[in-house]
C-alpha cells in the first residue's frame, strides 16, 4: 500500500528542489536509524562532561531518524531543503496522528542552532537540559522504526 498522506506537500518539495527522488533503501533506513541510536546512546554518555557536543548529537539523532522514513521511502532532502524539509516532509506525513511525538523535533533543531552559533544572548546548554531531552529522542526513534515497517516507497 502506498502512503497517501502527505502526498501533495511531498510532491511539491519535489517539484521545489527541496526533496529529490532516490532509490528505495530498507537497508539504508535502517542503517540511518541504528546510527541514530549510536548518537542518542554518546549524548547519554557525554552529558555531563560535554553538554552542547551532547546536544548536538541529540539533534542529530532525531535528525537522523527523520531522514531514514524519507530514505525508506526514496526520498531525501537537498541542500536547498536541508534539515527543514526533513522535518516538513515527516511532518505532512505523520501529523496526525502522532504530531505530539514529532513536535519536539523543531525545537531541539531551534536550540541545536544556538548551541553550534552561540551569542551572548541564548545561554548555554547544561547537561539537565540534554537529560530532559532524551526521552523525547527516544520516542522520535522509536516511532521512526514502527513507521519503517508501515510506509513503502512514493
Amino acid at each position: 500500500m502506498r502512503w497517501q498522506q502527505g502526498r501533495e506537500a511531498l510532491d511539491g518539495m519535489i517539484a521545489r528542489g527541496e526533496l529529490e527522488r532516490v532509490p528505495a533503501s530498507r537497508e539504508h533506513a535502517d542503517v540511518m536509524l541504528a546510527q541514530a541510536r549510536r548518537h542518542l546512546a554518546s549524548a547519554v554518555a557525554i552529558a555531563d562532561s560535554d553538554p552542547a557536543g551532547a546536544y548536538q548529537l541529540l539533534y542529530d539523532a532525531a535528525r537522523k531518524a527523520f531522514a531514514a522514513v524519507l530514505e525508506n521511502q526514496g526520498v531525501r532532502a537537498t541542500s536547498r531543503g536541508g534539515h527543514i524539509a526533513v522535518r516538513d516532509a515527516v511532518t505532512a506525513q505523520l501529523d496526525p496522528p502522532l504530531g505530539g511525538v514529532l513536535r519536539p523535533f523543531d525545537r531541539l533543531r531551534r536550540r541545536r542552532n544556538q548551541v553550534e552559533y552561540p551569542s551572548s544572548a541564548a545561554p548555554s546548554v547544561s547537561a539537565e537540559e540534554v537529560e530532559r531531552d532524551v526521552p523525547k529522542v527516544e520516542q522520535i526513534l522509536d516511532v521512526a522504526a514502527r513507521v519503517l515497517d508501515q510506509m513503502s516507497p512514493l
